[in-house]
């Protein structure tokens, strides 16, 4: 399909340094060498047969994980560059692979635009691996060069004549590099989904042929970041059936953003550079919000929805159940942020400001009844976020929001470093998690019942709760235009129900008010959920805990009979000296930390198992049942 050119050849790929500190120091190149630096090697390879997409010379990407643990990446762009390299003597096939920093996003005409980690690229990956092959479609002819740890086994051969263009990548990640080597279907899957909603058009293809049956899903989305916010208000009760789109280009600069509002009460916007997610926002973001909040409220002023006497609509009472893409694509960005995924490039704001007035501005004028649809529940959010905040200075006034409250057993360590907060279910397990705590750097938060579903209610009325507003004041941040990570009082936040359904229902309420309301405690890590022992087995005097089904039948095998078994039903059968060895002590215990590492899927699952809409939901338990059974949750 791809479009002739001249502009990318061997003299395109420029050398910076050899690859010799990336087997020395990967996790500076790939972030870790755990799961997520793993997957972010085939993210690496695809990046470049989506920068060949998006320079208008590729069009279809296969992706497959080979039955014998390896991955093969495959486009029909224009192929990496097979001829002698100027400046070094050798093929820049063999340059690009086996050089730091070599490649045609640097400089030259190779690219206007790029994602990729920041033009580190696939010679990072050819380092971090056992073996890598690299077969080229292009002039006419198919070749193909091996690698070794980043070394090359041979020279560029000739494989066979061919009409094809394109470039195939082969590769094992390295075992003594990484801690594990088993790729996840369903992380490529999300992945993969989302940059075929980026890049309309392009058709990506993931198959697994491990196992039995062989795993295939196909993405392809004419309607781009359109069919995106479709994709992601799904679930969701729609305000206005229209999603808003809105793009603009200006040299090699191109802006495009679409929204549509929903009945929910969260806001759930995601931005992009270059296909990279931008999750702590950037230059692009704060133009589209800028022009959000000006534009409605001049609208709402100037159709006498808003009065003149009344203050206007905040930013956060216009994004209440509005879901947005705002991708940009741009030369040369500059990231920034504690992550690296915050954009910085300044004239994005203006661009995208720009391009949200004009299009947001003439949607509105141009539908009038869906115009007043949007601002009638602005003004609502506004309503509820008012009613909030004097609720809280009513509080402040008693003393009660901002003063700890009176079932908290708090730790007396001042080190933030070691304190942690256990939020357990009912006074019966509170009692016993007081008596086997560790005082020094352990505080008990016991919690009646079952809290506020957060995802089916509006900001006001889930701070009138008493218990929401107990870890609110407890864990120190603040809520809502007042929250503040930096006074979080406690390292750890651990969530310590009973490992049966109202336990795990429990749990899922807790996550989702953090989720929604709290969301930066669990972006950095501080959320973690208690792992009790479902089982006690006695055995002549010695005691042993299990924490699963399939743990009791493989020790119940191994110590044949004459054993006694108890079968915990919750945290408020144990005394408090089995819950401390079993759940709390530090050097004994089992948490599982919380991780968010993809925001959307996230929403998309709060939304589902805490939202208004039951079929999604019936859905979800019908797929998911075995896996649910076989984890004991």
């Amino acid at each position: 399909m791809a479009q002739s050119s001249n502009s990318y050849d061997a003299n395109q790929i420029q050398v910076l340094e050899g690859l010799d500190p990336v087997r020395k120091r990967p996790g500076m190149y790939i972030g870790s060498t755990d799961a997520r630096g793993l997957h972010h090697l085939v993210y690496e390879v695809v990046d470049n047969c989506i920068d060949e997409a998006m320079a208008g010379y590729c069009d279809k990407v296969e992706v497959v994980i080979q039955a014998d643990g390896g991955i093969r990446v495959k486009d029909n762009g224009r192929g990496i560059p097979t001829g002698i390299q100027e400046k070094t003597g050798k093929s820049a096939l063999e340059v690009a692979l086996t050089m730091l920093h070599a490649g045609g996003k640097f400089g030259g005409n190779g690219y206007k635009v790029s994602g990729g980690l920041h033009g580190v690229g696939v010679s990072v990956v050819n380092a971090l691996s056992t073996h890598l092959t690299a077969t080229v479609a292009r002039d006419g002819q198919r070749v193909r060069q091996s690698y070794e740890r980043g070394i090359p086994t041979t020279g560029v051969e000739f494989v066979e004549k061919t009409d094809e263009t394109g470039t195939e990548i082969q590769f094992y990640p390295d075992p003594e590099i990484f801690e594990t080597v088993k790729f996840d279907y369903d992380t490529l899957r999300v992945r993969f989904r989302e940059m075929a909603f980026l890049n309309k058009g392009i058709h990506i293809t993931l198959a697994d042929e491990r196992g039995e049956k062989a795993v295939k899903h196909e993405y392809c989305y004419e309607g781009g970041i359109k069919s995106f916010v479709e994709y992601l208000n799904r679930n969701k009760t729609p305000l206005i059936e229209q999603t808003i789109y809105m793009a603009a280009e200006k040299d090699f600069y191109k802006v495009e953003v679409a929204m549509q509002y929903n009945e929910s009460y969260n806001e759930n916007i995601h931005s992009f550079a270059n296909n990279i997610g931008t999750h702590e926002g950037g230059t692009h973001e704060t133009g589209f919000r800028a022009a959000l909040t000006k534009v409605v409220n001049d609208y709402a002023r100037r159709m006498n929805m808003l009065k003149e006497k009344e203050e206007k609509l905040a930013g956060e009472d216009i994004r209440e159940g509005l879901v947005a893409i705002i991708s940009v694509k741009l030369p040369n960005p500059q990231f920034e942020g504690q992550t690296k995924t915050k954009l910085g490039n300044s004239n994005m704001r203006m661009l995208v400001e720009n391009c949200v007035t004009k299009g947001l501005s003439e949607y509105l004028e141009e539908n009038p009844r869906e115009a007043k649809r949007i601002v009638d529940k602005c003004l609502m959010a506004r309503n509820a976020r008012e009613a909030a905040r004097k609720a809280r200075d009513v509080s402040r006034k008693k003393a009660g929001l901002f003063s700890m409250p009176q079932k908290l057993a708090d730790c007396t360590s001042k080190d933030v470093s070691e304190r942690e907060i256990f939020i357990v279910e009912g006074d019966s397990a509170g009692g016993s998690a007081k008596k086997g705590r560790d005082r020094r750097t352990q505080a008990i938060l016991p919690l009646r019942g079952k809290i506020l579903n957060v995802e089916k209610t509006r900001y006001d009325r889930a701070l009138s709760n008493a218990e929401i507003r107990a870890m609110i004041t407890a864990f120190g941040t603040g809520i809502g235009e007042e929250f503040d990570i930096t006074k979080l009082r406690y390292d750890k936040i651990i969530i310590m129900t009973d490992a049966d359904v109202d336990g795990s229902h429990i749990r899922t309420l807790l996550l989702t008010f953090i989720y929604r309301y709290l969301r930066p405690i669990l972006e950095e890590g501080h959320v973690y959920i208690a792992q009790p022992p479902l089982f006690k087995i006695t055995k002549n005097k010695n005691v042993k805990y299990v924490y699963t089904d399939e743990q009791l039948q493989e020790y119940l095998a191994e110590i044949g009979d004459g054993y006694e078994i108890q079968r915990y039903k919750g945290l408020g059968e144990m005394n408090a000296d089995q819950l401390k060895d079993t759940t709390m002590d530090a050097e004994k215990r089992t948490l599982l930390q919380v991780d968010l590492q993809n925001a959307i899927e996230a929403d998309e699952l709060f939304t589902i198992l805490m939202g208004e809409n039951v079929e999604p939901r019936r859905e979800f338990i019908e797929q998911n049942s075995k896996l649910v059974a076989d984890l004991d949750i």
